[in-house]
């Protein structure tokens, strides 16, 4: 770890090594350190709504099975049989009882056991030579849900995900969790590009300062109410738990005239109040600030905004999930889904589905300009000058570390965590800290499981537990 110790201890105090963006020692420590032991988010419950429903999502280069059995409850299965390790789902989503390996034909119901195996008696012997009762496919190492997104470590031993989310769990709330029936999700769209996976976490996390740059045609054709695009500064940064995110804020008016202005209808308001909690409430309808754009560590990111849809005044909210999956040093593929409140009209359903497609997914406005800034900075990221370059990282703090702007009190903040009004790189230095500090910690070497062994695996640990829907 000697050879990366100066490159941490730069991120640490904010100024960033310019070659982590595209280093492939760097992108290794990642795979081996990081990825192996954060919680990643790999889908949401309403993907797969009726028994035998599945979807197949990867943690890198893993692939699972997420699947809803015919009880209702929901598994990670690690999408590889057990006797010579081919796929035994090759589909991308459907529904299934059962998947059968296209190799030799062994099968397994949607609850991960196997139930066919060709010639048991004829090429082992039976349960003597292979003992099938109680083999099943190989569990997520650790397998959790919070408001329906489902989330799987690679580490059998990893705290448990709400613990891991901290109070960034309350930020979650507004995207996930408007009414007692949360979210149900489209998509995802899916594509790749040729930049590093933590330039688009980074920049969700809080990175307010190139709105006025970068989107600024798309203040100018009217796409918004707000007649400059710099007004973003009003709103204000937080970092609480193990996430962070941006605000916008919203003109004086009472709780409920504050999300009309945003766009959602009265039904809709009745049962945000009914779910969220008094502080959640009162970061909008006291202190005037709404969530926009945050990122969970390491690679979850969500948006939620509010477009003119139409000619005149009028605008939409749409809110959209996205994770940011590292194929290599310097390309990324992108997953973005749709989110909408289970509850809502569906003619507020479909609007926002539009407004989202507009603004994000693989042909959004916002979509366009960010990308061709993340490729740049991603190829530049390459040459030996890189290696010479300390980007600076430090916005909002003087260079004895005194803030530009006091962090806002509990009297003009309701939620967890720190905020700051204004520009600043907080979150930006919060998230890389938190992955300076994952690659600096060595992994131990994970528990192999072994196949038909002599005591089989007849039950699961608690982490690999079914989730039942709720």
């Amino acid at each position: 770890m000697t050879e990366h110790a100066e490159t941490l201890d730069d991120v640490r105090r904010g100024m960033v090594p310019a070659h982590i963006y595209n280093d492939e020692a760097i992108f290794k420590l990642e795979k081996e350190r990081l990825f192996s032991r954060s919680w990643i988010f790999v889908g949401h419950e309403s993907e797969i709504p009726q028994p035998g429903d599945y979807v197949v999502r990867r943690v890198l280069e893993d692939s699972f099975i997420l699947t809803r059995d015919e009880k209702g409850e929901v598994h990670a299965h690690f999408n590889m049989c057990l006797h010579r390790g081919m796929q035994v789902c090759r589909a991308e989503m459907g529904n299934a009882s059962h998947f059968r390996c296209p190799y030799h034909g062994w099968s397994y119901r949607n609850d991960g056991r196997i139930v066919g195996l060709p010639f048991h008696q004829e090429a082992y012997g039976g349960e003597a030579g292979f003992q099938r009762k109680g083999q099943r496919l190989l569990p997520a190492p650790s397998f959790d849900t919070y408001n329906g997104l489902i989330f799987i470590s690679m580490d059998a031993a990893a705290p448990p995900l709400r613990e891991y989310l901290g109070d960034f769990a309350f930020y979650l709330d507004y995207y996930t969790s408007q009414s007692p029936s949360g979210i149900e999700l489209r998509g995802p769209q899916r594509w790749r590009m040729k930049a590093n996976w933590k330039i688009g976490a980074e920049n969700f996390a809080g990175d307010m300062y190139h709105t006025p740059q970068t989107h600024t045609s798309v203040v100018e054709i009217g796409l918004f109410r707000e007649p400059k695009a710099e007004k973003r500064k009003d709103g204000c940064t937080y970092w609480a738990g193990n996430g962070g995110g941006t605000t916008y804020k919203l003109p004086p008016g009472t709780l409920e005239e504050r999300l009309r202005y945003v766009g959602y209808p009265d039904d809709m308001i009745e049962r945000m109040k009914e779910s969220w909690s008094a502080d959640q409430l009162a970061v909008i309808g006291d202190d005037g600030f709404m969530i926009s754009a945050a990122s969970a560590f390491p690679n979850l990111s969500l948006v939620h905004n509010w477009p003119r849809v139409a000619d005149g005044e009028d605008v939409l909210p749409f809110i959209s999930l996205r994770q940011w999956q590292p194929i290599s040093k310097d390309e990324t593929e992108v997953l973005s889904w749709f989110a909408v409140d289970a509850e809502a009209p569906e003619e507020f359903k479909e609007l926002s589905y539009k407004a989202y497609l507009m603004c994000f997914g693989s042909t959004g406005m916002f979509e366009q300009d960010d990308v061709e800034n993340w490729v740049s900075l991603t190829n530049t990221a390459a040459g030996s000058m890189a290696r010479r370059l300390l980007l600076n990282s430090r916005m909002g703090i003087l260079q004895d570390g005194t803030e530009v702007v006091p962090a806002l009190t509990p009297a003009q903040f309701s939620g967890p965590g720190i905020a700051h009004t204004g520009y600043g790189e907080y979150n930006q230095r919060e998230l890389l800290n938190r992955w300076a500090d994952y690659l600096a910690e060595p992994v131990k070497a994970p528990v192999s499981a072994e196949v038909g062994a002599p005591t089989p695996h007849s039950t699961e640990r608690k982490s690999h537990s079914a989730v039942k829907k709720s």
